[in-house]
């Protein structure tokens, strides 16, 4: 987990709110909604037309899931081309899936920004 993943994930377990949701790190979406991990897991997600994707942070219950997104400003793998089209399409399964996925970056962390928006998103504006 990256330090800013770690600052967020600090700030959702002290918020008393938040942290009452079961929330899951590097959550493997894919691998649950095709019927879990173990195995045929392969197979299970190839039917389905998934990857073993995982969310930084999920809360499952609720379909809520926090991307921070990383290397921007370094051209890291999620801003060049194949990265970034996987990223994409992660979103796309997830979205189709029933998922709402909350996208971040370091200084929406660091201002308190991101967990603003996630409490919004749980518990309405």
């Amino acid at each position: 987990m990256s330090k800013v993943e770690e600052r967020l994930w600090s700030q959702i377990e002290k918020d008393p709110d938040l942290s009452v949701l079961e929330w899951a790190r590097e959550h493997r979406f894919g691998a649950h909604a095709s019927g879990g991990t173990g195995k045929g897991l392969r197979e299970r997600l190839k039917d389905n037309g998934l990857k073993d994707w995982r969310f930084d942070f999920a809360a499952p219950d609720i379909h809520l899931a926090v991307e921070v997104e990383g290397g921007a400003w370094v051209q890291g793998r999620h801003t060049r081309g194949k990265g970034f089209a996987e990223d994409l399409r992660k979103y796309d399964a997830a979205m189709r899936l029933g998922w709402t996925v909350y996208r971040c970056d370091a200084k929406m962390v660091d201002e308190g920004q991101a967990l603003d928006t996630i409490r919004a998103l749980i518990f309405g504006a």
